[in-house]
């Protein structure tokens, strides 16, 4: 109830509700001014005027209220009143000011006046808008005990108080939640959740046929929505599950509330007040099936784990009785317990503002087990969190913690700590509270969408390769979404200038403009930082470019449990220390390293040399032309266009890198022989590849490529010479790659018909495997091995393949 505005629309929900027979409302006090109204009273006792302040805006925000809902002719009654009230607060605050005390008596009378002031004000807009209605004071009904601030109901009498009460009107009761009285008429508060545990003691106490709890979100959500974007309103639950979700963070609604109701099998509709038509969630003792084996995720954000452990504990009883007993005696709540059947180590989860003082209290207990050796160092980690799975349709259901574990293991997420009880409603894992949202969507994710999983993309690099891959991510989102149950959203891109993230995605059909329009400087250490600090699960880099800068971050990047897909060559080929600790990196943190299209763009090639590997065959040797670029060069090449202009040709079509020299030099097929070399078990380093190449050294100097490419020419002899040799003897020029146990080596050379290289096209690439399983005639895998397209497939292949693993 935070404005006026809010105030009138919720008139229309409560005519609606009064149509179909309800007979009392229960409002709260205007959002916010609770807390106002002890702030006040804490700044009275302090002896300063300071608290004037703050009285004259709660009576400024009262008055404009009634001069903003109710008409004219019939403000001057209602503000009177409201000033009667007021008045007394002012006389209450300015006694504590004089004497400089504030007890929980007198603080529960101040905040009285919030659920005072807006019930009465709100009854009477509604009077005015022609509902009839009472302004009902629960003081007259409520009784509670005298604990003040958090008093206790006594449900007899107040259940008697309440009938008598609406046995003799019949009119829709505006009732103050929160506040109650003690026998003798003091003012008490019930404490948190206390406006929703006044309507639920009316419920109970009139046996309605139902308790409907208006609030900000519409019902009780399967995950916050705050942290998991995806989160639904759950359609019905029961009791237990709600108090799960709710005890673990779930903030719709208090577990207190639910007794009265709960005690007399009430049903409790959650409703929201800005989507009144939305059916919200509704409490029961038996909702009917959802299909689903889990109704909700719930999470405690920030808790210490504390552990105790020592070989004197096993066997030893009374144990568990000692340390929860020290705990309680210090009041110290127990969130979580967690022990193993060795019993040699208990720990459990507690507020980590009590952390300290709950060792304190264990060390004081175990002073004589610890000085004998027989109890290790108490130990408390407080940067931890509790992430709680519910559902009653988890008992006897196989698979479901093994299914929860699973989504965070592939995440990278280590569990600290598992609590299950026996009825099987609750699994309560304890994590680094800095995997708490991570955690919470990737069990979301493989809970609730159907099968659908999301990865999160992050590209680097939108040039050729990379805008081309976006135009295919675009063009097959609903069919993988569809068929292969995958959904791939760009979370974050950026190229040599600017750098965009956007959680709830970026379209791949307008990147441009949204990176152009709002995205920041670039810079790639920002850009990677950026990645880890999102955390989200199932995240993907996709790096896009033939950057040694970028490849130097990858070993960083998969230490996150962050995978990588990538056709850059860079990191592959370095040392063969870097590219094992790439592997291994990978494999420890349970991320994916992908990077089939390092070697012939599309083509299944490292797939088959890993399948062939893994399935125990002993690869001999490997062929091949490996560079779609230079068979390309190779195959046109006939004669009848001067070797330079086909460079030229070939550049302008995409088929070599923006500088030729690149393809030319011969680096980049050593690359990929020495990546093929590796996948093939041969441990070789880059300066033991033979390289016999067809230009001279001093072309790859650090003159322009239009320089370059005009020098070129000074060669267009020397090639035609090579061709018109190669074609008298019926041969033709590929350049080749190959390597065993013993050698590597890459050159130009000249293969007869007889040869799989010689029968090439355009941009195809070949490898020849040898094996001890093919090894009078080799495997054998060739097609295209460059161009934009087909490398963007290949690495679109490797995401989908990483969304399914």
């Amino acid at each position: 109830m935070a404005t006026p505005k809010r105030i009138q629309s919720v008139f229309h929900i409560c005519k609606n509700a009064v149509d179909n027979g309800c007979r009392g409302v229960v409002f709260s006090a205007f959002g916010g001014v609770t807390d106002d109204l002890i702030q006040a009273a804490k700044e009275a006792s302090s002896g300063s005027e300071s608290y004037l302040k703050l009285l004259g805006d709660i009576q400024n925000r009262h008055i404009e209220a009634v001069r903003e809902l109710i008409s004219v002719p019939n403000q001057s009654n209602t503000i009177g009143q409201v000033k009667i009230m007021l008045n007394d607060l002012e006389d209450v605050l300015q006694g504590i000011q004089l004497i400089k005390e504030l007890t929980p008596r007198t603080l529960d009378f101040i905040m009285s006046f919030g659920e005072r002031l807006s019930n009465f004000i709100i009854s009477r807009y509604f009077q005015d808008c022609g509902l009839a209605c009472d302004y009902l004071d629960t003081r007259n009904l409520v009784v509670t005990n005298y604990t003040f601030g958090n008093a206790s109901w006594d449900k007899a009498e107040t259940a008697k108080r309440i009938k008598n009460h609406f046995e003799t009107n019949n009119k829709l009761q505006i009732i103050t939640g929160f506040i109650g009285s003690t026998p003798d008429g003091i003012t008490t508060t019930l404490g948190r959740g206390g406006s929703d545990f006044t309507a639920s003691i009316f419920a109970s106490a009139l046996n309605t046929d139902e308790l409907q709890i208006w609030t900000d979100v519409s019902g009780v959500m399967t995950a916050d929505p705050r942290k998991v974007r995806k989160a639904f309103p759950v359609e019905q639950i029961t009791y237990d599950e709600a108090q799960e979700l709710s005890h673990f963070g779930a903030k719709v609604i208090y577990p207190p509330t639910m007794q009265p109701a709960m005690q007399s099998n009430i049903p409790i509709r959650i409703k929201n007040t800005f989507d009144p038509d939305a059916p919200g969630t509704l409490i029961t003792h038996q909702p009917e099936s959802s299909g689903l084996p889990i109704k909700g995720i719930s999470s405690i954000s920030h808790v210490a784990l504390i552990q105790v452990q020592g070989s004197g504990m096993v066997g030893v009883v009374g144990i568990a009785q000692r340390i929860f007993g020290s705990l309680a005696k210090g009041d110290v709540n127990t969130i979580m317990i967690s022990q193993g059947s060795s019993e040699h180590s208990v720990c459990f989860a507690v507020a980590p503002e009590q952390s300290l003082y709950a060792k304190k209290l264990l060390e004081e207990e175990f002073e004589l087990e610890q000085a004998a050796g027989k109890i290790s160092e108490i130990t408390v980690d407080d940067q931890m969190c509790v992430v709680a799975v519910v559902g009653e349709r988890m008992k006897m259901t196989p698979g479901i913690a093994g299914k929860i574990f699973q989504s965070l293991g592939r995440n990278g997420i280590n569990i600290s700590a598992i609590a299950q009880g026996s009825s099987e409603l609750n699994i309560s894992i304890v994590i680094n509270r800095e995997n708490e949202q991570k955690a919470l969507i990737a069990i979301h994710d493989a809970f609730f969408l159907s099968g659908l999983k999301s990865m999160n993309l992050f590209f680097i690099g939108a040039g050729l390769i990379g805008g081309t891959l976006l135009r295919i991510l675009d063009e097959q989102r609903e069919k993988l979404a569809r068929d292969l149950k995958v959904d791939l959203r760009l979370v974050g891109i950026c190229n040599s200038r600017k750098m965009l993230f956007d959680l709830n995605g970026i379209e791949p059909n307008s990147w441009k403009q949204s990176l152009e329009e709002r995205g920041g400087e670039m810079s790639l250490d920002a850009y990677i930082e950026q990645v880890i600090t999102l955390n989200l699960p199932n995240s993907i880099v996709v790096d896009c470019t033939s950057s040694e800068t970028v490849a130097d971050q990858y070993t960083s990047i998969l230490g996150k449990s962050i995978s990588i897909v990538t056709p850059n060559k860079k990191a592959c080929s370095g040392t063969l220390d870097e590219y094992r600790l790439l592997l291994d990196t990978a494999k420890r943190k349970n991320a994916l390293f992908l990077y089939e299209t390092n070697v012939g763009a599309g083509l299944p090639i490292i797939k088959t040399l890993e399948d062939m590997y893994h399935t125990g065959d002993e690869i001999d040797s490997i062929q091949g032309v490996l560079s779609g670029t230079l068979s390309y060069l190779f195959n046109e090449f006939d004669g009848s266009v001067p070797f330079s202009e086909l460079v030229k040709s070939a550049r302008e079509q995409g088929y070599t890198e923006p500088d030729p020299r690149d393809d030319l030099n011969g680096m980049d097929v050593a690359r990929k022989l020495l990546i093929l070399a590796r996948e093939s078990g041969f441990p070789i380093e880059f300066d033991q590849i033979d390289m016999d190449l067809f230009l001279p050294k001093e072309y790859f100097t650090d003159e322009s490529v239009d320089s370059f490419l005009k020098r070129l020419s000074e060669l267009d002899g020397h090639f035609d010479a090579l061709y018109k040799k190669a074609e008298s003897e019926g041969k033709k020029l590929r350049f080749i790659a190959s390597a065993d146990h013993k050698n590597a080596r890459i050159a130009l050379e000249q293969v007869d018909a007889s040869h799989p290289c010689y029968n090439l096209q355009s941009t195809d690439n070949i490898i020849l495997i040898k094996s001890r399983c093919y090894n009078n005639r080799p495997m054998v895998v060739s097609g295209p091995g460059a161009g934009p397209e087909v490398t963007a497939s290949g690495v679109l292949a490797d995401i989908i393949k990483a969304a399914r693993s």
